[in-house]
């Protein structure tokens, strides 16, 4: 009798990138946990120092910002899932989540509630309890929520 291999998710992970970097040793903690799940981090790169990012997109041929542009949207349109940190405001990854939702991909957006600040009404606003989640959360929740989206993708 053979068994039936589960599939293994495609996850885009976005985080800010321009907007802040204060959060990229977070972002990669959080990427560390979909990939130990078993799911293929399709950006590792939003982890990445800015000097490696530099390197890095030099090397892949990225020489602009429509090159740049233009790969993120090929890696949305392959990914199963979107995991977005947004408690560090980004036009980009309100930009990324708005194309990934008119796509149809599951997304989950995690946000760290913090005094004096609150999430965009658009991000808030746009659950729906099922297609678009979003949760808000403290570091230490971070392995059983990202183990309960990544199960639930297979």
């Amino acid at each position: 009798m053979s068994q039936i291999e589960s599939k293994q998710p495609k996850i885009y992970f976005c985080g800010s990138m321009r907007a802040g970097r204060g959060d990229a040793d977070l972002y990669n903690k959080i990427m560390q946990k979909i990939d130990s799940c078993g799911a293929e981090v399709l950006t590792e790169f939003v982890g990445w120092s800015a000097s490696k990012m530099a390197d890095q997109n030099k090397h892949r041929g990225l020489q602009n910002d429509k090159d740049i542009h233009d790969q993120d949207v090929h890696l949305l349109q392959q990914a199963d899932a979107i995991v977005a940190e947004v408690t560090q405001p980004s036009l980009g990854v309100g930009y990324e989540l708005g194309r990934a939702q008119a796509m149809g991909k599951k997304i989950l957006c995690l946000y760290r509630p913090q005094p004096e600040k609150q999430l965009s009404a658009m991000i808030r606003g746009a659950e729906d309890g099922d297609k678009f989640v979003v949760k808000d959360y403290a570091v230490n929740e971070i392995d059983d929520i990202i183990t309960d989206f990544v199960s639930s993708q297979k």
